[in-house]
């Protein structure tokens, strides 16, 4: 059977869905395309776009402290990387309704099908192959129809949740590596400031220490010229 056949045998609902399926498959097939594209091209660039994110940020908290500092480094990239899951995630409800839906416009394309070969057979009152061969023959185009829209957008949408995983996974690595480096450098921003109170601690302890030696000297010589007083 051929399509001029097919369409001459076809009616208004099943030309509906016809037109359903292909607006489906042209719609998933452009969009796993630019969802694939866009998505690797993200998973490339996230680790460093996230870096210098950060690192534009840390120049504004050079006078905070590292608790503040750290916070904020925190909500950066939290906020980031919500957004990059957000971009990497646009386009796949169509792939994931595409997939879940166009079997089903099939089977229905399939259901009316024969009820249409039926609706022959009884007003012909003949049951031959001449009354139901072009109804089952559209019933059985409309089921390949809808599989073969389905299996692309499957396709697609694993292809593009296997790259955002990708994706999230350099992004999380490089949060990580960033939020380490930022605990080092308040570690070594505090330890001049805490070098100078050592250093006080010391000279009290030397001074406590050169009085008690005075005291004890003081002592000693008092208990030297006592006997000769008497």
């Amino acid at each position: 059977m051929d399509f001029t056949t097919y369409w001459q045998y076809s009616d208004m609902v099943t030309r509906t869905l016809f037109f359903l399926l292909l607006v489906l498959s042209i719609a998933s097939w452009v969009t796993g395309i630019i969802r694939i594209l866009q998505s690797r091209k993200l998973a490339a660039s996230v680790a460093d776009d996230l870096s210098a994110q950060i690192h534009s940020k840390q120049a504004s908290l050079v006078e905070s402290d590292a608790a503040s500092r750290r916070l904020v480094i925190e909500q950066t990239l939290l906020k980031h990387i919500g957004r990059y899951r957000f971009a990497s995630e646009r386009g796949l409800p169509i792939l994931g309704t595409t997939a879940a839906i166009a079997p089903f416009i099939g089977l229905f394309g399939t259901v009316w099908g024969i009820f249409h070969a039926l609706h022959n057979i009884g007003v012909s009152g003949q049951a031959g192959l001449g009354q139901v061969a072009g109804p089952v023959g559209e019933a059985l185009i409309m089921t390949g129809l809808g599989i073969a829209v389905a299996i692309p957008a499957v396709v697609f949408y694993n292809l593009a949740i296997r790259i955002n995983r990708l994706v999230m996974y350099h992004a999380n690595d490089r949060a990580h590596d960033l939020l380490a480096q930022s605990s080092e450098l308040a570690a070594v921003q505090q330890a001049p400031i805490q070098k100078p109170a050592v250093q006080r601690d010391t000279t009290n302890q030397v001074t406590q220490l050169t009085k008690q030696a005075n005291a004890d000297k003081q002592a000693e010589h008092y208990h030297k010229s006592a006997p000769s007083q008497l």
